[in-house]
């Protein structure tokens, strides 16, 4: 090349890393300004690039992906947030990365679960749970924090564009179905009101998305017979208890295996592996940047979060 030729994305990125590298696809992406997916395409394709996956993936259901299965993060999310990338050489320093991507995920998880408790200890207290019915309500915690794979990235809350720090917050509520209806209606006060001030407060930016349910909402939903049930029902079997009765818990637990629930997450979950290894070979065997199809559905998303019914 001579001293005039403008160099290619490829060597630029090249000369990047052998520079500064490790670096995840997001610091990629900002030094080089170049798309992500042509970027995840440069990165893919050379033999002289290589990249080490943080954390681990997990199911999501996804109208917008047929079978309703896909993996989560999303290609793009996974290599923006959770790819360190380096060049042949660099090996030991981008396991290195890896795991302190990994790491500072799983602490960004229990930092936000511990707000999450921190929240609804602060609504039990407020409905005054612990004298009348503390062992008629459990919550849950579902969502990214369960799998220790939050993020902070900034992003707009959908209903008020407020901008929120990564992951939100899934809180499901259980009540046994006895369990008084005033008393519900005043959790769901105390929760919103709750949610509204981690939204606003600057301090915090966090975004609670919560349901309450009894259980005998919880026994139609883990049919799984329509996609809303198949959401809450794939939610309820990952869910993890934050504080709440254990009683009623368990009991959430016992409908979800006895109505076979974890079967069919492995087994959406098997589909879901096997639909992004054809959408990464297809998406590496083009080059345009045609954003439909069901391919691009599994690298560009909305938002990846769906309501949790």
């Amino acid at each position: 090349m001579s001293p005039d030729a403008t160099p290619t994305a490829r060597e630029r990125v090249l000369y990047l890393l052998r520079e500064r590298g490790p670096l995840t696809g997001a610091e990629l992406v900002e030094a080089t300004r170049i798309e992500p997916l042509p970027l995840w395409r440069i990165c893919r394709r050379s033999e002289d690039i290589i990249g080490e996956q943080a954390g681990r993936q997990y199911l999501r259901l996804d109208r917008a992906v047929q079978g309703y299965a896909r993996l989560s993060p999303s290609i793009r999310r996974e290599f923006l947030t959770y790819t360190a990338v380096g060049v042949v050489g660099q090996e030991t320093a981008v396991c290195s990365r890896a795991e302190e991507i990994t790491a500072q995920a799983e602490r960004i998880s229990r930092t936000k679960s511990n707000t999450a408790r921190e929240a609804m200890a602060s609504v039990i207290a407020e409905v005054g749970l612990q004298r009348r019915g503390m062992d008629e309500v459990t919550f849950i915690i579902a969502g990214d924090v369960t799998y220790g794979m939050a993020h902070s990235v900034p992003r707009p809350e959908s209903s008020t564009g407020q901008l929120v720090i990564g992951s939100d917050l899934d809180i499901i509520v259980v009540a046994t179905d006895d369990f008084p209806q005033d008393l519900l209606m005043q959790l769901d006060q105390a929760i919103y009101r709750r949610k509204y001030y981690l939204l606003r407060h600057p301090g915090h930016r966090e975004e609670i998305d919560y349901i309450i349910k009894r259980l005998a909402k919880v026994a139609d939903q883990v049919a799984f017979d329509t996609f809303e049930h198949g959401v809450a029902a794939k939610i309820l079997h990952e869910g993890q208890l934050l504080c709440g009765s254990f009683e009623v818990f368990d009991e959430v637990k016992r409908l979800v295996a006895e109505a076979g629930v974890p079967q069919r997450v492995d087994e959406l979950e098997a589909a879901a592996i096997a639909d992004r290894a054809d959408a990464q070979d297809h998406l590496l065997q083009i080059d345009d940047d045609v954003r439909t199809g069901e391919h691009f559905n599994l690298f560009y998303t909305r938002e990846e979060g769906e309501e949790i019914y």
